[in-house]
């Protein structure tokens, strides 16, 4: 398994043609820890290591803020905070916490392009 963010990582690595060993040596990080940052066994890296990353791989600005975008909603290990929302909010993040593991990927993206489709037509203020 992978994380967007860990899937963005190897991608970077495989168009600059470097190995896992190489990079983690340049970023000054074990290769053990690159390695589980790509295959989604770590949370979010530091921005720190967001930023050496983007400088290592030369990206444009705005390539570097899609990196971070895509950091921040790879983290293997999600927590949902309900408090003060309806009972059926919790009940809801319950179930899929619970669920989400056992949903084919097409249920996944349908559910995915809801969430996108109401968050863009909420009212700004």
């Amino acid at each position: 398994m992978t994380t967007p963010f860990g899937k963005a990582v190897r991608h970077l690595r495989d168009r600059k043609g470097v190995s896992q060993k190489e990079m983690a040596a340049a970023l000054g990080v074990s290769p053990a820890y690159l390695s589980a940052l790509e295959h989604g066994k770590r949370g979010m890296p530091s921005f720190d290591f967001l930023q050496r990353v983007a400088g290592y791989f030369n990206v444009i600005w705005d390539e570097a803020e899609e990196l971070f975008r895509i950091a921040q909603i790879s983290d293997p290990r999600v927590v949902v905070d309900t408090s003060g929302l309806p009972p059926e909010y919790t009940a809801f993040a319950n179930r899929v916490a619970a669920e989400i593991a056992n949903l084919p990927p097409e249920t996944v993206r349908r559910l995915a392009g809801i969430l996108e489709k109401a968050c863009n037509n909420r009212v700004k203020p």
